[in-house]
């Protein structure tokens, strides 16, 4: 459905020219749920914008059923971090700014129904008519959400949708975009950094090591039955056995790519001696 083939992304440029990505490989299937995790800074919006195509790979390429993405498109919908709802506009509103691009031929009643489906489906009836400001963070998340799914997407992108809420507003939707994502099977990706909510959400679980020069990891299959109870995972010794894996990996890889950065840049940094001044009463460095 989705693939990054030998995909290489730099930022900057000149001297600061900095690889980001390093040659990676992604597959994702028809109606799967593969998470991506990772340490923050490790390039993990970077790739999700790549298969938006917010962004251009500057090696490689991102193709959409074997075609290269070309730009954004609202086959491939994305949820992003923080929101971006227009703050001058009601909740339906915001959600029909999508509808009118993907369905121009629908007259109003058309597109004020399928979004109060949408509205409805994320459980946000009352609050149609208000505006962002009158939301809770978990409330905007989900007009989004709600926002992005209207768009009728064959493929969803989120990236860290959930990371800036609290405990159990993050469990609630959770819950509803599982259940959202079980109606239809959707391909979907999720970007996260928390390794349970990868677990209760995906049939794959990858991980983005530490950048610069980012690679993705050996996929981790989550062979645990759905649907999954969030509350009973911690019994089960696969979801055990699982959780420590990952947990490992990252630590392991994590720690090489810290000690590979200071090796680095002890080649690059002249001697640093503290030098005894003939004041005596202070230290100077060359």
């Amino acid at each position: 459905m989705l693939q990054l083939k030998n995909v290489h992304k730099f930022y900057g440029e000149g001297r600061q020219r900095t690889e980001i990505l390093h040659n990676i490989n992604l597959d994702l299937n028809e109606g799967e749920f593969v998470a991506i995790v990772g340490y923050s800074g490790s390039g993990k919006t970077t790739l999700v914008k790549l298969l938006a195509g917010l962004i251009a790979p500057d090696q490689g390429e991102v193709l959409f059923k074997g075609q290269r993405v070309q730009g954004p498109s609202h086959e491939r919908g994305m949820v992003f971090q923080n929101y971006s709802l227009l703050p001058w506009l009601s909740v339906a509103k915001n959600i029909d700014l999508g509808v009118i691009q993907v369905y121009p031929q629908w007259n109003k009643r058309q597109r004020e129904e399928h979004v109060m489906r949408y509205i409805d489906m994320v459980n946000l009836g009352p609050a149609a008519h208000k505006h962002p400001a009158e939301l809770s963070g978990g409330m905007r998340q989900r007009v989004a959400v709600a926002r992005a799914l209207a768009m009728n997407p064959e493929v969803l992108l989120m990236d860290e949708p959930l990371s800036a809420l609290d405990a159990l507003t993050r469990a609630k939707l959770q819950e509803e975009i599982l259940k959202i994502w079980n109606e239809d099977r959707r391909t979907a990706l999720l970007i996260t950094n928390d390794v349970d909510e990868g677990i209760l959400m995906a049939d794959r679980i990858i991980p983005l090591n530490l950048g610069p020069q980012a690679t993705l990891g050996p996929a981790f299959k989550v062979d645990i039955e759905r649907p999954r109870i969030k509350t009973k995972l911690n019994q089960l010794p696969e979801y055990k056995r699982l959780r420590n894996d990952i947990i490992e990996y990252l630590l392991d890889t994590g720690a090489e790519s810290k000690r590979n950065q200071q090796l680095a840049q002890e080649r690059l940094l002249p001697d640093a001696r503290p030098v005894l001044p003939r004041s005596g009463f202070s230290l100077a460095f060359r």
